[in-house]
């Protein structure tokens, strides 16, 4: 019996710490090193460095120069990237009129797809296209975007990542009001009863991951200050014990 409850209890925290990409999403707080500050010279090492450090995402910016005044990275390179990635592909397009590549996102490796309410004149049938590929459906608010417009579609949603700079260039200073509009979102989501997850996106470092962790942000997006660090395996570790992980 006391190994039977033993097992039980293992179980438990084994499921509840795992991100199933499928059919769940846990209440862990996670660490999604972004690839766009990665170098792109020695990408297969990189690539290396996160899926043996203590990340748990690796984060991909896709940028067309449209929506965006920068280019980034496409399906070639995503492509290569998950064939050395053991962790979740966690995708973030920038992009105008996503509609037309969900599907091929998907089989490049996504597993979470969040595109831009800015650039979704139907959001909420651009939500349902990405979970019916399977993967999970994230929304991104740009700094001047309220929380407020995701009421309608927020049970829908298993991700909402909050720009805390403006999109299109790494290496960006911290907006401060990110604090208020995180305490925004997660009174949304307590209200309506979503399971969505909050992320944040710019300027995350070792000086405000905790406050931001203590405002209800579960998933951290940090590049330039993982990168070019001395140590980026180091810095990864000292992220995830500051956010509470």
């Amino acid at each position: 019996m006391i190994k039977r409850k033993t097992f039980e209890i293992r179980a438990f925290f084994f499921f509840k710490n795992y991100f199933c990409t499928n059919n769940c999403i846990s209440m862990s707080k996670y660490i999604a090193p972004s690839i766009l500050a990665a170098d792109f010279a020695n990408l297969e090492r990189d690539v290396k460095m996160v899926n043996n450090s203590k990340a748990d995402w690796f984060h991909i910016d896709v940028m067309d120069g449209v929506f965006v005044p920068n280019i980034s990275f496409g399906m070639p390179v995503i492509k290569a990237i998950k064939k050395h990635a053991k962790k979740t592909m966690d995708v973030h397009l920038m992009i105008v009129d996503p509609d037309r590549y969900i599907e091929d996102f998907k089989k490049v490796g996504a597993d979470i797809l969040t595109v831009h309410f800015e650039a979704c004149p139907h959001l909420h049938r651009t939500v349902q296209a990405i979970k019916a590929q399977g993967m999970k459906a994230g929304v991104s608010l740009n700094p001047h975007t309220p929380v407020s417009v995701l009421e309608d579609v927020i049970n829908d949603v298993d991700l909402v990542l909050i720009m805390s700079v403006n999109p299109g260039f790494g290496g960006q200073s911290f907006i401060e009001n990110t604090y208020k509009k995180v305490e925004h979102l997660k009174a949304l989501i307590k209200k309506s009863g979503s399971s969505a997850l909050i992320e944040v996106d710019g300027g995350v470092t070792d000086q405000n991951i905790e406050k931001l962790s203590n405002a209800g942000v579960d998933a951290f997006v940090a590049g330039s200050f993982v990168f070019r660090s001395e140590n980026p395996t180091k810095t990864i570790e000292n992220l995830k014990y500051l956010a509470g992980s």
